[in-house]
């Protein structure tokens, strides 16, 4: 059976298989990648930006056939199907737009005579390594910037989302972007190694588990490539104050339902300071109990099935053990088939697994802390260090938290605000770059210094 298949998590049913590459296949799609990069970094910026614009444009003329490969593919909710197809358009065309600017020369000031700029050039081929949470947004967050800057891409995608693996392949032959600019392949892992392994490619990006980052980050170190790590999370959400308690929760469950829950940045650990803990958790509970679990497709559904029966089965698995080793569970944790519930745990403590884990499923974990220093240190007692939210009214205390977080991103009184121009990136074991924003340009770029004398 081949690795590469679209199985429905709603029903179980394997809907479409997509045959593995040979040796000799994945030869010709790193030398194809090669020798477009010639063609397409000697192409002047405004060309590149152009046909990046085109793929954005592609996004949304095809909106409708895209979110639905995704429902059917890894189950996520259809009007979050379609939100993710156009936040992909408009990351796609951010960059696009910003062409000029992460390609521009960055003067610097000299003691001597002459000048010095630093000026920003491609490096070559580039591997992508995406996962199957965010099929098409995580792919437009790494192919488009540095496929302005120059480089050309090989795209390795979750091998349980091939049809939008393809579906993203004819985005960019469409668009008009020479053979080979962008190759999409079905690679097995022992293959995605001996790729990052060739000379003709100089970098890699995977955004995945901690495990699969150290495996890429281990084959990549040992070839001396660059290689790019988003990785997992288990983000805080910290209340210590608010004047609209019911809009904090409809904050902290939008965060920690969006995608059925399965975001590395999402809101996992709820830290609330005793005099809200109660109203809170109350509160919290019932919206999290009441979110809507079912088909994919209807309009009504909060929860669709989680990507994979094993990712449902995993999910249980760890809510289970909490529960064992002394956790209360006071709303959902049973799972049916794929499907999981909106589900609230509390008494979690240091010494539990479920302190330290991420769960990727509709779970939150709520903590009662005394204050801001204990909300601090329990937002900072993780291996983890992606993002975090803190709701607070107190604009000095905002500022305070913020600076204490050990986190990439710190969100205050709001959530789900990403957008093109904000990097995306974490700490610890969260990883090791940034994405989206201009600082995403500056990840697989030769900063070549060029000094000219008087």
């Amino acid at each position: 059976m081949s690795e590469y298949a679209v199985v429905n998590p709603a029903t179980g049913e394997t809907l479409a298989t997509y045959p593995t590459l040979t040796d000799a296949e994945v030869e010709a799609a790193v030398a194809s990648a090669d020798a477009a990069y010639r063609e397409w970094r000697a192409l002047p910026v405004a060309d590149r930006a152009a046909g990046i614009r085109r793929v954005a444009e592609l996004h949304r003329e095809r909106r409708d056939e895209l979110a639905a490969i995704i429902v059917r593919e890894m189950g996520k909710p259809l009007a979050a199907a379609l939100g993710e197809v156009d936040f992909a358009a408009d990351i796609t065309e951010y960059y696009a737009d910003q062409a000029e600017k992460i390609t521009g020369d960055q003067p610097l000031e000299i003691d001597g005579d002459g000048t010095a700029v630093i000026r920003r050039s491609p490096i070559g081929v580039l591997l992508g390594i995406m996962p199957w949470n965010f099929p098409y947004y995580q792919v437009a967050r790494f192919a488009a910037p540095n496929l302005v800057i120059g480089n050309t891409i090989i795209l390795k995608h979750a091998p349980q989302c091939p049809e939008s693996a393809a579906a993203i392949d004819k985005l960019y032959q469409d668009a008009g972007l020479p053979a080979g600019a962008y190759v999409n392949v079905y690679a097995t892992n022992d293959q995605a190694a001996a790729i990052i392994a060739d000379p003709r490619v100089h970098g890699v990006s995977v955004t995945g588990s901690e495990r699969a980052g150290a495996a890429v980050a281990e084959i990549a170190g040992r070839n001396l490539k660059k290689v790019a790590l988003e990785l997992g999370g288990s983000d805080p959400f910290i209340l210590l104050s608010t004047d609209d308690l019911d809009a904090a929760v409809d904050s902290a469950v939008e965060a920690r339902l969006d995608n059925t829950g399965q975001s590395c940045n999402a809101a996992k650990r709820f830290i609330v300071v005793d005099d809200l803990y109660d109203a809170f958790l109350e509160k919290f509970t019932a919206r999290m109990a009441g979110a809507t679990v079912g088909d994919p497709n209807a309009s009504d559904t909060v929860l669709g099935p989680l990507s994979s029966l094993v990712a449902a089965e995993r999910l249980a698995e760890q809510v289970d053990k909490a529960v064992a080793q002394g956790a209360t569970l006071v709303t959902g944790g049973t799972r049916d088939g794929a499907f999981y519930p909106g589900t609230v745990i509390t008494d979690v403590t240091s010494d539990m697994d479920a302190y330290r884990e991420e769960f990727f499923g509709p779970v939150g974990v709520v903590y009662k802390v005394s204050g801001e220093d204990e909300a601090v240190a329990v937002a900072n007692d993780t291996p983890f260090g992606l993002g975090s939210y803190v709701f607070t009214t107190d604009e000095e205390q905002a500022a305070r938290v913020a600076d204490k977080i050990d986190a990439g991103m710190v969100y205050v009184n709001v959530v789900l605000a990403d957008e093109p121009a904000l990097p995306f990136g974490g700490v610890k074991r969260s990883g090791t770059s940034r994405e989206m924003g201009l600082l995403a340009a500056d990840e697989f770029v030769n900063k070549k210094l060029i000094r000219v004398g008087a």
